[in-house]
This record gives structure tokens, C-alpha cells and sequence, in this order.
């Protein structure tokens, strides 16, 4: 029996409910952002911080970060949407149809957690790095939208694991090719890897202040570098190389430079205390529990049989009947 000597794809990626389009790309994209608040309030919880803090924050962080992931992508991709036969300001709002920057998701992300946090009154750093592993694991999980959408595949290979692309979906010079790297999968597998070094890292050296997600971005950025090259999609250029690569290396340098120099000013792990506000719901909580306690027992009193000793309480045991 023959084995198939390559990765196919999905042969759509859009599903209707009704009149209703169910799109994996969108699917996946959720199933990330759930993934990383789980992953990111169980972490900070552990830290010291209160559990609701990592969803209040995401309420701020999300919304920014899709924006922000798409107005990248318009911006560093302008000519598929305002150049001559692209497809316009409709195009560019398509957001369903893929095209998140990652650069452009964490930077306005990040503006949004900052007001969160400002907001709840509690520290960032601690929040970045309780979250980062999750980050990590939201974009391997999202980039199997990017299988679903046949998009941002490598050049040609006859690798085994090579990614079947429907003709439709292959670029300019490339139909008489079938099979391409699955950059995709690279980049999946690599920010699980990502993902377990963060939190390995955090365990060993206790790391603190941003450190954690300082190392996200660095290591992130070390991937994207490689994967990057292998693309073959329409990309800007500066000086012959990939726009996205300049960005990766000068993310990755700062990002270095920060781990280096806040291990140096601010070693060990800063102390999480909950918001005032958290503290205060919790002591509500506790006192309505008090307040209703009481109450409870007395319900139990008032339903208790005549005889609540039972017939073992020799003290209620009822009087003898004289024969």
C-alpha cells in the first residue's frame, strides 16, 4: 500500500450554518485566544494575581490586537489592496480572509493590555509574562487557518511532508509546481517548542519584570527569520531582503537587549499583589457566605423531624405506655 508523499489540504475552509458562514480561519483564531487566557490566568493566578484579572484584561487586549494585526498587513502589503487590480478598502476590512501581522497584533495588543491594566490598577510585566507561553501556543494553534486558506506556503519541495496546493492558490511562475514547503506547519511546531522553553525557562531561573516575554519575542523572532525565507509569496523589500526579516531582527536585537539589561537592574521575580478591587469583591463574597450561613442552619432546624434526636437519643426517646 502506497503512502501519500505529501501533506494535502483541506478542500475548503468555509462552512455554511444557515445562512450563516462558519470559517476555520476564524475558528482557529478563537481557539487561540481562549487557549492563551487559560493558559495565561492559570500562570498568573500561580504568580499571586486574582483569576479574573488575565480575562478583564484580555477584553482590551484582544480587539486591539486583531486591529492592529490587520492594519499591519494592509500597511506592509498595500499593493494587494491599492495598487492597480487590488482589491480595494473592501479587501483590506476582509479580515476573514486571512492576513494577521503579528508585529502589528502584540504592539496594539499591548496598548490595549497597558490601559487595561492602568484601568484594574496592577502591574504589567507580571501580566506579560503570566501570558507569553499562551501567545505562543494562540499562533500555533492560528496557523493552521493558514492550511485551511491554502496561503503563506514555501517554495516547491518534494519532501515528503511537501503541502499539496490546489492550482488556484499557487503564485505567478509557480503552476507547474504541486507541492511547497508547509511554513505553516514550521511555525506551528516551532512556537509549541516556543511555548514549553518559556514556561521551562520561567520554572528554572524564576525569571521576572518582562524577562519571559522579552525571551518570547526574541525566540519568535529567531524562527520567523529562517521560516521567512522560505516563502515565496508577494512580499515588500528592503535592500533585497523581506521586510518582515528587517523587522525580525531589529525586534529580536531589542528584545535581547532587554532581557540582558533588566536581569542586570531587576533580577528575580517581581511580588503580585491582586487589585484592590478584586480584594474587595472577594470580601463581599465572603461576607455574604457569612451572612448566609445562619440562615441555612436555621432552614435546617425549622424542616427537622419532632423527634430530631432519633430513636438512639435516649433523652427523646418517647414515654412508656402503661399496659
Amino acid at each position: 500500500m502506497d503512502l501519500l508523499a505529501f501533506i494535502p489540504s483541506p478542500s475548503q475552509g468555509t462552512w455554511s450554518l444557515g445562512p450563516i458562514p462558519v470559517r476555520a480561519y476564524a475558528l482557529l483564531i478563537i481557539a487561540g485566544i481562549i487557549v492563551a487566557v487559560v493558559v495565561g490566568s492559570r500562570r498568573y493566578v500561580a504568580r499571586g494575581g486574582s483569576a479574573g484579572v488575565i480575562g478583564d484584561i484580555a477584553l482590551w487586549a484582544v480587539p486591539f490586537g486583531i486591529v492592529g494585526g490587520r492594519i499591519y498587513h494592509v500597511v506592509t502589503d498595500w499593493q494587494l489592496y491599492f495598487a492597480p487590480g487590488g482589491s480595494g478598502i473592501v479587501g483590506a476590512l476582509r479580515i476573514w480572509d486571512g492576513g494577521l501581522g503579528i508585529w502589528g497584533a502584540v504592539a496594539l495588543g499591548g496598548l490595549g493590555a497597558w490601559i487595561a491594566a492602568r484601568r484594574l490598577g496592577v502591574a504589567l510585566p507580571p501580566i506579560a509574562d503570566a501570558i507569553a507561553p499562551g501567545i505562543a501556543l494562540a499562533q500555533a494553534i492560528g496557523r493552521w487557518g493558514n492550511w485551511f486558506n491554502q496561503e503563506l506556503f514555501g517554495a516547491p519541495t518534494t519532501l515528503p511532508w511537501g503541502l499539496q496546493i490546489a492550482p488556484q492558490y499557487r503564485p505567478e511562475g509557480y503552476a507547474d509546481f504541486a507541492t511547497f514547503h508547509p511554513t505553516f506547519l514550521y511555525e506551528s511546531l516551532w512556537m509549541l517548542g516556543v511555548a514549553l522553553v518559556l514556561i521551562w525557562a520561567d520554572k528554572r531561573f524564576r525569571m521576572g519584570h518582562g524577562r519571559v516575554f522579552a525571551l518570547y519575542v526574541l525566540l519568535y523572532c529567531l524562527g520567523r527569520v529562517w521560516i521567512e525565507y522560505l516563502r515565496i509569496d508577494t512580499a515588500n523589500t528592503i535592500l533585497g531582503v523581506r521586510l518582515n526579516v528587517w523587522t525580525s531582527i531589529l525586534v529580536g536585537l531589542g528584545a535581547l537587549a532587554y532581557l540582558i539589561i533588566s536581569a542586570r537592574l531587576r533580577p528575580g521575580r517581581e511580588e503580585v499583589r491582586p487589585p484592590e478591587k478584586y480584594l474587595e469583591r472577594e470580601r463581599l463574597e465572603e461576607a455574604r457566605e457569612a451572612k448566609a450561613a445562619p440562615r441555612e442552619a436555621a432552614r435546617v432546624v425549622e424542616v427537622a423531624p419532632e423527634n430530631p434526636g432519633g430513636p438512639e437519643d435516649p433523652g427523646t426517646a418517647p414515654p412508656a405506655r402503661t399496659p
